[in-house]
């Protein structure tokens, strides 16, 4: 029996002078479409709207940026000089498109230094080239990240049934996940269980893509609302609960989307492993706390109207973080494509991290 396809978040097309395809997650699970990126613009936005989300896809999204941008000095037919000024400025906007995951600017950082080694006299041409070079490195190197990050993950995952939060998957990723790669690993191994998701406040990515994902896939999955987390966990079903990062400090605090602070206080209350999965450049070594990490506040809108539907009165304000932070403490292990970080302590991630 052929197995079933795992969707793609991103990916990068030859036609007609290239251009950058995102899947736009704002539309699932009631319409695929993919969004066609020719200019920097449109990378930006596609970020900051979350039509391409989850800290490793949009660095890879940041990554193919940077080769959009070279493109516009391509058609505007730029000198060298004024090519290699126009992706650095480009390169900025990109990384700043949203603060708190660290593999935007991780991502960015790495095209950027990918131009050092070019001649100051490379034409807009060999700028597009040599950073489509370190864009599709990016996007490989994520793709097998996300397979090891699966098998260490599936490793560690208990037996019974399994608690997540927002999308980890490969509509998260360039690959096949992270918390969510580690959950289809274990079930393609022949390990059955039920899949539960917290729906996600405020946009709903458990419930539209996460239940969308596990569907493509036929493993059962039940959306319950955020709130449900704590009765859920008392029901003594959950064996365990794993969720994604988007920024890992020195320490191990982690930021991960609003709500995630939440369920690993109650995973602790309740004596259920709380588990983070997330690639080593999701770590962000240079903050030793969760008290250091930006935090994006999003608009109102997405409390107050959320998917455009009117839920407040007029003059209600929204508190919308879209980050919460979650102590090293509550967090029982960190996988990585290198290996499980447990106990969580700085010298656990530093030696985890460490080449060999």
């Amino acid at each position: 029996m052929t197995p079933p396809a795992v969707p793609v978040s991103l990916r990068w097309s030859d036609e007609a002078g290239g251009r950058l395809e995102i899947l736009d997650q704002t539309l699932l699970p009631g319409r695929l479409a993919w969004i066609g990126c020719r200019d920097v613009d449109a990378v930006v936005e596609a970020i900051r709207s979350l039509r391409v989300r989850g800290a490793p896809a949009i660095g890879i999204a940041g990554g193919y940026g940077l080769v959009v941008a070279a493109g516009e000095a391509i058609r505007d037919r730029l000198d060298p000089d004024a090519s290699r000024a126009h992706v650095l400025a480009q390169a900025a906007r990109l990384a700043a498109a949203r603060p708190t995951a660290v593999n935007l600017r991780w991502a960015v950082d790495r095209g950027v230094a990918a131009l050092e080694t070019l001649s100051s006299t490379g034409t807009a041409a060999d700028l597009q080239a040599t950073l489509l070079g370190e864009a599709r490195a990016i996007h490989d190197e994520d793709r097998r990240l996300c397979d090891a990050i699966g098998r260490h993950g599936a490793a560690i995952l208990p037996d019974g049934d399994v608690l997540t939060h927002c999308n980890t998957g490969a509509l998260a990723t360039g690959g096949a996940g992270t918390a969510l790669a580690a959950i289809t690993t274990a079930w393609d191994q022949g390990r059955r269980f039920r899949v539960y998701t917290d729906e996600t406040r405020p946009l709903l990515q458990g419930a539209r893509l996460t239940a969308w994902e596990l569907g493509q896939r036929g493993i059962p999955v039940t959306v319950l609302v955020d709130a449900a987390a704590g009765h859920l966990l008392a029901s003594g079903r959950v064996g365990a609960v794993i969720v994604g990062a988007d920024r890992i400090t020195a320490c191990g605090d982690t930021a991960n989307k609003i709500g995630t602070y939440s369920l690993a206080v109650l995973a602790a209350a309740h004596a259920v492993p709380f588990f983070v999965a997330a690639p080593s450049s999701t770590f962000d070594l240079s903050i030793e706390s969760g008290t250091e990490i930006p935090i994006e506040e999003r608009d109102a809108a997405e409390v107050l109207a959320p998917l455009g539907v009117r839920a407040a009165p007029a003059g209600a304000t929204a508190f919308n973080p879209a980050f919460d932070v979650t102590p090293a403490r509550l967090i029982r292990g960190i996988v990585t494509e290198r290996g499980v970080i447990a106990p969580v302590t700085r010298e656990t991630i530093v030696r985890t991290l460490s080449p060999a």
